[in-house]
Order: structure tokens, then sequence, then C-alpha cells
């Protein structure tokens, strides 16, 4: 019974999957012997990131369920195997005891391994008020000042910094303690978003100044960042960091290899990608065979476009000749279904989201 409950198709209850085969493998040798309670490495991950989110899980409710539905298929099993009445019910009598013993002592784990990482996860509860705030919950801007242990009346701008590979852990605790170091006149609020993000505001009595966050970033391989507008007040601190989970969401939806975004640069391409085939279609329909042209030439279009029409400064900005800058304009500008002096706006947009994610084209095409 142990080889044909081993083979059966894995499920999304694991664990008590491997917990049966420990209760059968163990009743054959000592029949009812309490068994160790196992939290695998799934298991603490999925604590630890929901103390960082200042939620605490059903473990009961979440085992009810699960040994039911395993309790079902060990039932199936039984009555397969065995034709003798009296041995089933010995079989199913001690089984249950175990299986409950077992449910039992794996919530009391859970609960302590839950505990655990609350009292490493000093933030679990200011994760769970800046979640109230950024939801629009009403509060008391002093009451939040003395929880959080940050200026809330002044400037706000909010910073979300991720990795999407595990290695790269120990990058984003260097890239937050650079970013985090205090200027002049200047507070820092780092919160745990995620075993593998961060969010962080930068609070001052003026705007903050975002250049010494772009050299942190550009010296930090592996972290990726976001960055929202900056607000005032109470209400600024919630916008802000919504604006960057936005900028945040919009690369990872577009499978953008940007290292730092700006939310103020992609507001209006978060707007048009939230439908990605229709994204596609707008660039295709705008831009024509120019989607498909050598980058240099749109960047060259875009860049002419966001410096007002102006050669000489989108020259300046791209660090070539401005005659480099009309030869390639209006090569661009030929190829492109959509021309500049129609429609510039759409243009510019279309040219924008090529730019944020160049393999919207091909992923959408496959």
């Amino acid at each position: 019974m142990v080889q044909r409950l081993a083979h059966l198709p894995p499920d999304d209850h694991g664990e008590l999957r491997a917990a049966l085969l420990v209760q059968v493998d163990d009743g054959a040798q000592q029949p009812g012997r309490r068994v160790e309670p196992y939290v695998g490495p799934r298991a603490t991950t999925y604590i630890n990131v929901l103390v960082s989110r200042g939620i605490a899980p059903d473990f009961a409710g979440a085992w009810r369920v699960a040994l039911g539905l395993g309790w079902r298929r060990w039932l199936e099993e039984c009555t397969a195997e065995f034709t003798d009445r009296d041995l089933l019910v010995d079989v199913l009598d001690v089984s249950a005891k175990s299986l409950v013993q077992y449910a039992l002592d794996s919530v009391l784990a859970l609960r302590e391994a839950g505990l655990a990482a609350a009292r490493g996860n000093a933030d679990a509860e200011a994760i769970a008020l800046i979640q109230l705030i950024a939801g629009g919950a009403p509060m008391a801007q002093d009451l939040a000042e003395g929880r959080l242990h940050y200026r809330l009346g002044r400037w706000h701008t909010g910073l979300v910094l991720w990795i999407d590979a595990p290695r790269h852990v120990d990058a984003l605790d260097l890239a937050v303690a650079a970013v985090s170091t205090p200027a002049s006149d200047c507070s820092t609020l780092v919160a745990r978003g995620s075993t593998a993000s961060r969010w962080i505001w930068l609070s001052s009595a003026d705007l903050p100044d975002l250049y010494r966050v772009e050299q942190a970033m550009a010296a930090a391989p592996g972290v990726r960042g976001a960055v929202g507008r900056p607000g005032r007040g109470l209400e600024g601190f919630r916008s802000s960091h919504q604006d960057a989970l936005a900028a945040q969401a919009l690369v990872v939806r577009l499978a953008s290899d940007r290292q730092f975004t700006a939310y103020a640069d992609v507001e209006l391409i978060d707007a048009l990608t939230k439908d990605r085939a229709g994204a596609r279609r707008f660039v295709v329909n705008t831009l024509g065979p120019l989607a498909g042209a050598d980058p240099a030439l749109r960047q060259a279009l875009l860049t002419y476009v966001q410096c007002g029409f102006n050669t000489t400064r989108a020259a300046a900005a791209l660090y070539v000749h401005r005659n480099t800058v009309e030869r390639r304009v209006s090569r661009a500008n030929e190829l492109s279904a959509v021309k500049v002096e129609e429609n510039p706006a759409h243009l510019a947009a279309a040219l924008l989201v090529l730019d944020i994610a160049p393999g919207i084209l091909a992923t959408a095409s496959n």
C-alpha cells in the first residue's frame, strides 16, 4: 500500500500526503506510533510572508480541510486493500487516532513557527498599520507617527525595491541600506513588503532628491526599484506608495528588464497596457513598420517629441550630432503608420510602450 500511495498524483496537500506515507510505513512496524510534525521550507517561507504582512493564518481551519481530503483518500486505499472486515476496522481505528494526533501536533508546530517568525520580524505591526493607511482607512496622523516613528506631515516619496532571484537577497539589503542613509533634514521608513521586496519612504521638508537613489540602484545588480510621485502629508504617504506599487506591477506585467522605474514616467503606459493584447494592437496600428525597425530610429523620434520637437535639445540628450537626429527622425517618420505631425501624443505613447516592453510584440504573437 505504501508503494501505491507513493505513486499517487501530486496535489495541493503535499505535506499531508507525505504524512500519510510516514503513517502507513511506521504503522506496519509500530502501529499508532506518534509521528513528529513536519514544517517544510515551503511552509516556513509562506508563514514568514504572512507574518511580514501582518496576517494571522487559520492553521486549524486549513488542516481541518486537508485532513478531510486525506482521510477520504486513505479510506479508499484501505477498502481496496483489505478484504478482512475486522482487520480493516483495526487499521482504520489506529490510523484515525494517529492522523488526528499528527494534525493536532502540526497545528501546534505551525503556530510556534508563526510566533518565531513574528519575533524575528519586528515590523509586522508596522506593515499592518501601513496597509491600513494605504487602503484609505481613517487614521489620526499623530497616532500613525507614534507607531511608525516617522514624521508624516511632510513631503514623501514612496519606493519599492525587489529582487527576482533569492541569490540577490544580500544585494537587496545593501541597496536598502544605501537608499535609507539619511541625508540632511531627511527621514526614512523601511518596511518588509515580503521576503523579496522592501517598501521605503523618504521624507523631508522639501521634495526629496532622487539622484542618490538612482546612484544606489545603479550599484546594486540584481535589485530593481520603482518610485512613486512625491506627495505631502498622510495622503501623500499613501498615494506615493500606491504609485510605486503600480510601477512595480507594470514592470512585472510587461516582463520589462528596467532596473529603475518612476511612475510619473510610465503612468500613461500603465493605463494603456492593462490589456496586453490591446496594447499590442495600439503599438502595431500606430507605429506600423517602425515597430520592427532599428531601435535607434525609434529612440531618436521619441526623444525628439519629448524635447518639444527641438532637434538641438534632442541631439544633446542623445549625445549625437543634430544632423544625425534629423536623419533618424525623418526615416522613422517615413516608416511610422501615424506621422509625428498628425498625432504626436499617440506616437510618443506607442514608442514608450515599446521602449519599456520591447518584447510585447513577440510574446503576444506566440
